[in-house]
């Protein structure tokens, strides 16, 4: 680690900048799926475990799509608009059940369709890595020093102008006015007409939506696997933890923070110790987040 460390800051500086690229886009990536798991949290009070595998699904589209002969940049296209079907579908089977209630009862609901789904994926596609090789070739900075894919710089433009869009829909469209009503209080907003089941539905398929499109981009940009969804339940609810709800500059800034430690993790710890290093980085914000609760709730007394 020290000799990683020397390297990094001394001997190759250049590294610093290619980390801290590396980081930032992939962190744009991060935020999108940590947004859509602070919008369905705010509105339904529901911690989604499957969130990850949720984005994984949505990469298979788009790798179903590569192995069918078109590229797999349809996907997020394609990915999205099947994606929320299959949210609305798991919240009229299973999510309804839980919806403002314990939290603890959603998480173990949602896990159990996280196992559900690995399963399906593994049995449909098999346990092979993948990935949708896209073709968009790298670009190169600073006399070729720094590299970057452009297939990550896509992913990156891609994630933001989403993230646009689902901003502006839920601000200015009459959907998204009675999933912000819903989400500050929804028996007011029930009394007020507004049907809070369907918007509950809605809620849950946009975030589907918005993890089939960041499960497209990590298709082409990344590898996919029936057990990989994990890694980015963990971001999204660090992410999260950290931001706030409702709070969208905040998760911005909390996915670049998280994308740029897990590029110099990688290059201080080596690509093996990387996963770790973030479950590592959860242990250490829960920890701090129980201290300030205890601090809080002693000055209170």
């Amino acid at each position: 680690m020290v000799y990683n460390m020397d390297l990094l800051i001394f001997q190759n500086p250049i590294l610093i900048v290619q980390a801290s690229l590396d980081g930032i886009l992939l962190g744009v990536l991060f935020a999108l799926v940590a947004y859509g798991m602070a919008l369905q949290w705010g509105v339904m009070n529901i911690i989604n475990v499957a969130q990850g595998e949720l984005v994984i699904l949505g990469g298979y589209i788009a790798y179903f799509l590569y192995i069918s002969g078109i590229h797999p940049a349809f996907g997020i296209i394609i990915s999205p608009i099947i994606m929320y079907f299959v949210g609305v579908g798991m919240y009229k089977v299973v999510i309804f059940r839980v919806v403002d209630r314990d939290l603890f009862i959603s998480i173990l609901a949602t896990f159990g369709i996280s196992i559900l789904a690995q399963q399906l994926m593994n049995t449909v596609f098999g346990a092979d890595v993948v990935i949708a090789q896209s073709n968009f070739g790298t670009s190169f900075l600073f006399d070729y020093m720094v590299t970057l894919p452009n297939a990550k710089i896509f992913s990156a433009i891609i994630s933001i102008i989403f993230a646009i869009i689902i901003v502006l829909y839920m601000r200015y469209s009459r959907l998204g006015r009675a999933i912000r009503a819903t989400s500050q209080n929804a028996r007011a907003a029930k009394i007020l007409g507004v049907d809070t089941d369907k918007v509950y539905a809605a809620t849950f398929g946009i975030n589907a939506a918005i993890c089939g499109v960041a499960g497209a981009l990590i298709a082409i940009t990344f590898t996919l696997h029936p057990y990989v969804g994990l890694p980015y339940t963990v971001r999204s609810f660090m992410i999260v933890i950290v931001a706030g709800l409702g709070n969208l500059p905040g998760v911005a800034v909390s996915g670049i923070g998280l994308g740029m430690f897990e590029e110099f993790s990688d290059y201080l710890f080596g690509t093996e110790f990387r996963i770790a290093a973030v479950f590592l980085l959860l242990v250490i914000i829960l920890v701090y987040r129980r201290f300030k609760l205890s601090r809080k709730r002693e000055y209170l007394k």
